[in-house]
C-alpha cells in the first residue's frame, strides 16, 4: 500500500473505530453517556485531526496494526499536560513514531533457521530466544487480529495487514505453517491451505512450535491466511514495478530537465501575485 492509502486505511478504520463507541454509548444510560462525553468529544477531535495529518508509510502502518488505534490515541493524549487542539498532532506523531520503532525492532529480530543444538555449540541462543519470543508475539497478534477483525460472519479484509507490518511476512508464514503442521488432522482447513502451509521451510521441532501455536477458529483461521497468502503475493508484485526505474542517464536528464523549468515556475507564481 503506498503511503496515502496507508493513512486513509487508518482514518477508515478509526472513524469505524468512534462509530462502534457511540452505538455502544447508545446503549447505555444517560449518566453514562455523559460519563464518557469529555472521551467522545476528544476522539472526535481526533479524527479531525486525523484528516489532515500526513504519517510516514512506518507510521500510519504501525498504528494500522493496533486493534484500536483511536483509543490508543486518546490514552496517549491524557497522558500529556496539554490540552490544546494544537497538540493532538504531536500526540498522534509521537505515538506513531514510537509504535513504528517498536516494529522497526520486531522486524529486525532474524528468524531464526537452526536448532538448540546448533545454538548452543555456536553461542548463538540469545538470538534462537530472541526469535522464539518473536514467534509467541506474532501468535498473540494474529489471534487479536482474527479476534477483532471477525464479526461473527466475516473476517475483515485489512485483518492480516497489521500483522504483516509487525512481524514481516517471513515469521508469518512461520507461524502459520507451524499452526497448520501440527492441525493436518483437521478438515476445516482447505486442501490448498495445507499444501501451502508444506510448502513453507520448517526450522522448529514440533515441541517449540507448539508453544506459538495459534488457537483461533480453524475456518477463521483458513481465511486469515488467504488474506496473509493474497498481501505476500502482492508484495511479490512490487519489487517488478520498482525495477522498471529509468536509467541513471535518463534521471540525469529528468534532473536538469526541472532544473531549467524552476526559473519559469517562479515566474508564474509571480505573475500570479501581481493579479
Amino acid at each position: 500500500m503506498s503511503t496515502e492509502q496507508l493513512n486513509q486505511a487508518l482514518y477508515d478504520k478509526m472513524a469505524a473505530e468512534q462509530e462502534r463507541f457511540r452505538a455502544q454509548l447508545l446503549g447505555t444510560t444517560p449518566e453514562e453517556i455523559l460519563d464518557h462525553a469529555y472521551e467522545y468529544a476528544m476522539r472526535d477531535d481526533i479524527l479531525v485531526e486525523m484528516e489532515g495529518l500526513e504519517l510516514s508509510a512506518a507510521q500510519a502502518a504501525a498504528l494500522l496494526s493496533s486493534p484500536a488505534p483511536l483509543a490508543d490515541v486518546y490514552r496517549e493524549w491524557n497522558k500529556v499536560d496539554a490540552r490544546h487542539m494544537e497538540d493532538i498532532r504531536d500526540v498522534i506523531e509521537e505515538l506513531a513514531d514510537m509504535r513504528a520503532k517498536a516494529q522497526a525492532a520486531t522486524r529486525a529480530i532474524p528468524l531464526y533457521r537452526e536448532n538448540a543444538r546448533y545454538a548452543r555449540e555456536h553461542g548463538e541462543l540469545d538470538l534462537l530466544q530472541a526469535s522464539h519470543k518473536a514467534n509467541i508475539a506474532c501468535r498473540d497478534a494474529i489471534e487479536a487480529a482474527i479476534r477483532d477483525g471477525f464479526d461473527g460472519m466475516r473476517l475483515s479484509g485489512d485483518a492480516a495487514k497489521g500483522v504483516l507490518a509487525r512481524f514481516g511476512p517471513e515469521r508469518v508464514a512461520h507461524v502459520l505453517a507451524a499452526t497448520l503442521l501440527g492441525k493436518a488432522w483437521d478438515e476445516r482447513f482447505s486442501r490448498d491451505t495445507m499444501a501451502w502451509a508444506a510448502s513453507v521451510p520448517m526450522f522448529d521441532t514440533g515441541n517449540r512450535r507448539y508453544d506459538y501455536a495459534i488457537n483461533s477458529h480453524s475456518t477463521v483461521l483458513n481465511g486469515f491466511v488467504g488474506l496473509v497468502r493474497k498481501e505476500m503475493a502482492a508484495a511479490r508484485d512490487q519489487p517488478e514495478q520498482a525495477s522498471e526505474k529509468p536509467s541513471i542517464r535518463d534521471q540525469l536528464a529528468a534532473a536538469k530537465a526541472a532544473q531549467a523549468e524552476k526559473p519559469a515556475a517562479h515566474q508564474r507564481q509571480n505573475t500570479k501575485e501581481v493579479r
